[in-house]
């Protein structure tokens, strides 16, 4: 089983018809929020029970639970082959995005939201040092988690090399890449995204058919993975728009 919690992650998870095994809330928790979601359960099917906000506090230590919660059926991963699929079934040029090696589950929850915001398929990581579908990414999704499709896989490498098959195009993103505002990036294409701190591995990169960096300035020099997940897409959705 796993854990939900926030007020509007338990509202989209209601709204996206998930398992939801039951919900609770915090006893005399009447925020407008609350009574959508008591009534959205109630159509759904799904049991709220009230319970002494200190059991929340204690399912979720330090966690701003917002005095809701939801238990779920265990989170299931798809195949990538089933991520391939659903694009095609849309008619659409497909965009999977591939995470190598991000570890935290923030970040992994703020690139599903970018995913959902603008059109990409789905997220292939990694089975091992990765970070996954845990309560904490779902709560950083903000009801995103319930929408994009993720896949694990045994071997980032493997797959690339699979899904180069299928006719898809690798971009890594780096740096020192080429400007992707002049990199085509309308066709299907894989957008791989690197570690937090190390970026892209060396198979990885050795894999990939190109690399596209983002143009900043600033004294940094460099982005968090999640920010950076979402300039790179949402130039992509802007190019496909275009071509459109």
């Amino acid at each position: 089983m796993a854990d939900l919690y926030g007020r509007n992650a338990v509202r989209e998870a209601l709204k996206s018809e998930a398992d939801l095994q039951h919900i609770s809330l915090a006893k005399g928790a009447r925020h407008g929020v609350i009574e959508d979601i008591r009534r959205l359960a109630k159509t759904a099917g799904v049991p709220v029970r009230e319970v002494d906000r200190r059991v929340l506090d204690r399912r979720f230590p330090g966690k701003n639970h917002q005095g809701v919660a939801a238990t779920l059926a265990e989170l299931a991963y798809v195949e990538w082959e089933d991520i391939v699929r659903r694009a095609k079934a849309k008619g659409e040029a497909p965009l999977i995005l591939l995470l190598d090696d991000i570890e935290d589950p923030q970040n992994l929850g703020a690139i599903m939201r970018s995913v959902d915001a603008f059109g990409a398929h789905g997220i292939i990581i990694p089975k091992r040092r990765a970070a996954g579908l845990t309560e904490g990414t779902m709560k950083a999704a903000c009801g995103a988690g319930e929408h994009v499709p993720v896949a694990r896989v045994a071997n980032l490498v493997n797959t690339l090399k699979a899904l180069k098959k299928e006719g898809f195009w690798v971009c890594g993103s780096a740096a020192d890449g080429t400007d992707m505002y002049d990199t085509d990036l309308t066709g299907p294409l894989v957008l791989v995204i690197g570690n937090e701190g190390k970026g892209m591995g060396r198979l990885v990169t050795e894999t990939c058919d190109f690399i596209a960096s983002i143009p900043i300035g600033g004294q940094v020099g460099s982005l968090n993975a999640s920010v950076a997940c979402g300039i790179l897409l949402a130039e992509i959705s802007r190019q496909r728009r275009l071509k459109r």
